[in-house]
């Protein structure tokens, strides 16, 4: 596993982590919900630097994104 990869999956997992517990949902529910996104596209390319932020910081791209 590379360093960016290793970055992307623990966004993943904290990203997750945030939407169930903001919206009452299983973790099932909240990566297929991360994992179908554009927020998730976005965080996976290395171009847009998504993946150097804060998990926080994308969470919120991903709740713009669903209108939640």
């Amino acid at each position: 596993m590379t360093d960016f990869d290793y970055m992307v999956e623990c966004n993943a997992r904290d990203i997750a982590l945030m939407l169930m517990e903001d919206e009452n949902i299983s973790i099932e529910e909240a990566l297929r919900l991360l994992y179908a996104s554009k927020t998730y596209e976005n965080l996976k390319r290395k171009n847009t630097g998504l993946y150097f932020q804060s998990p926080g910081y994308v969470y919120e791209y991903l709740r713009r994104e669903l209108k939640l």
